[in-house]
């Protein structure tokens, strides 16, 4: 399957690189767009040295962390993010009748290259931020900024499964799942403490974003030694059990359009 997935991959790079300008300027737009956020969270840090306890470096850190997670699930997930339009034009029969998991077809059905831009960019803020955030790296350091990073792109990857799934019971978009994907990249850059106790708590037990950057950030700039705060992000990845049985449950009720 692996095999078959570089497949779809290097078809998919191909088709988009037909038009390299057009790839280009949609890369280069992405990176602007991005750097328009990044330049907020400096323009805060301009007139507060320090937010919640939080330096700027530190809250650099924390940026790159969920830009890079959400970009590389947008990335290799984005045929989720597009899923109501692949029910609506009928692609989705196609999907059924191919002997392959359902999932893997329709993560192998579009590959976004053009979102290398976003993670370009948080690429060059982790260049420029880790030397100066003040962590002192050891090897249990390192892996908890691996477990954020990808832990971090699984979980956004159940939540876009998640709003594939909503699009069995409607054929409109369900906007207020962005709130919990692009909310979630764009909120993620401040830790998510300084939003109050009550949006922490939904975001530790509900939808558990902040195992996957608050706990763990917390235990990269020593301010907690508690183990299970470096293997918070293992933990959040109990959240994809209740998001794959939720799509398994809504495509029990899809009924083809017999096209």
């Amino acid at each position: 399957m692996a095999k078959l997935y570089v497949g779809f991959f290097l078809m998919h790079l191909k088709s988009q690189m037909q038009y390299k300008t057009a790839f280009f300027l949609t890369t280069l737009g992405n990176f602007l767009t991005s750097f328009t956020t990044l330049l907020g969270v400096w323009f805060i840090f301009d007139r507060f040295q320090v937010v919640e306890g939080f330096t700027f470096n530190e809250i650099l850190l924390c940026f790159a962390i969920m830009t890079m997670s959400f970009s590389l699930a947008e990335l290799f997930a984005r045929g989720f993010d597009t899923f109501p339009r692949i029910l609506g034009n009928g692609e989705f029969d196609r999907v059924l009748v191919r002997p392959r998991n359902t999932i893997f077809l329709v993560l192998a059905a579009k590959t976004e290259f053009t979102r290398l831009g976003r993670l370009l960019q948080s690429l060059l803020v982790f260049v420029y931020v880790l030397p100066r955030c003040g962590v002192v790296w050891s090897p249990l350091k390192i892996l908890t900024l691996v477990l954020m990073v990808s832990c971090g792109c699984l979980l956004f990857f159940g939540l876009f499964l998640v709003y594939a799934s909503f699009a069995f019971f409607t054929v409109e978009g369900l906007e207020f799942m962005n709130i919990l994907t692009d909310g979630g990249r764009e909120f993620g850059r401040y830790p998510f403490a300084i939003y109050g106790e009550e949006v922490l708590k939904f975001l530790t037990y509900i939808v558990p974003l902040a195992l996957v950057q608050y706990y763990p950030l917390l235990y990269l700039l020593d301010q907690s030694q508690r183990v299970v705060d470096m293997l918070a992000p293992v933990i959040a990845l109990v959240f994809l059990l209740p998001c794959y049985q939720f799509f398994r449950f809504a495509l029990r009720r899809y009924r083809s359009t017999g096209s």
